[in-house]
């Protein structure tokens, strides 16, 4: 008997972006420290693959002392210049900056809404919201709701939250489900 193909999201091509669209794309994540990971790497992924970073993340995880944003809002001049020459990550001084600021952004959010997690499903209203693409094409780069997120994090002091940056980090943390409709993945996360 031959076994069906599964059908996945149309950007899932190689073994490693398959892995992480199975197991964690889409997810809806309300644990603050893996959200603080995912605005870290969705700011270094910017201008390049979400492969490239994926590839990275086991450095990023170890450079970024776990994603602890206490810790990284304590990194120094020293500290950024070992990140600078670190091969591990992606060596950009904006982003590298970028990612001490949104530490310290972070933790002030934190404290005036509790967590994190609440912050930002709030814009959502508490549930993901279930898009039906049908294609990748389909898919936009930003929305008025990616606008709006990003607007408030830029007031608020962070950097590299771009709208399209905020609409990938709410596909990735299961704001929006987005995996399209014929993908096992949409039913399941539905």
């Amino acid at each position: 008997m031959r076994s069906v193909p599964v059908k996945r999201c149309a950007w899932a091509r190689n073994p490693l972006a398959i892995r992480y669209h199975d197991r964690e794309w889409g997810v809806p994540v309300r644990n603050d420290r893996k959200l603080f990971e995912f605005l870290i790497l969705e700011g270094a992924q910017a201008g390049l693959s979400w492969d490239t970073i994926l590839k990275k993340r086991a450095a990023y995880r170890k450079s970024y002392a776990g994603f602890d944003p206490e810790k990284v809002a304590r990194f120094d001049t020293r500290k950024k210049r070992a990140l600078m020459a670190d091969a591990g990550i992606v060596r950009n001084r904006l982003k590298i900056e970028a990612s001490v600021a949104n530490a310290k952004a972070f933790l002030a959010l934190q404290k005036e809404y509790g967590s994190f997690a609440r912050y930002v499903w709030g814009f959502v209203g508490g549930k993901p919201l279930v898009a039906r693409r049908r294609s990748l094409r389909d898919v936009p780069a930003r929305t008025g709701l990616s606008d709006a997120l990003s607007k408030d994090l830029k007031q608020r002091g962070f950097r590299f939250v771009g709208s399209t940056i905020v609409y990938a980090f709410m596909q990735a943390t299961g704001l929006v489900n987005d995996h399209s409709v014929d993908c096992f993945r949409w039913k399941d996360l539905r």
